[in-house]
């Protein structure tokens, strides 16, 4: 299992929003991330900021690079568009973390 970490930006005032939809997740969308072997998937927010600090962990062999061409990936993120920075496309901009300690 590999573990890897990114921020995404909320926008001001949406965090009530975001925690909402998330909280209605869909269904579908769960299942998708757990075939693409998307594990133990938390999203936390820095309030001052808005910054969202993502961690996942996933399997070896992960399908994560389809995911953005998926039908109800890209809907999901259509849903999201309005609350998030996101590029052209709707993907949520993100920056991955790296690594700097770890106590097992």
């Amino acid at each position: 299992m590999e573990q890897i970490a990114f921020t995404m930006q909320l926008k001001p005032g949406c965090e009530t929003q975001y925690r909402m939809r998330h909280d209605a997740l869909w269904p579908e969308l769960a299942e998708l991330l757990r075939a693409a072997g998307v594990r133990d998937y938390s999203i936390f927010l820095e309030p001052d900021s808005g910054k969202l600090f993502a961690v996942l962990r996933r399997t070896r062999d992960h399908g994560m690079e389809q995911l953005s061409a998926h039908p109800v990936m890209r809907r999901w993120w259509d849903t999201m568009a309005d609350l998030m920075e996101t590029a052209p496309d709707k993907t949520p901009v993100s920056h991955a973390l790296t690594p700097m300690f770890h106590l097992p």
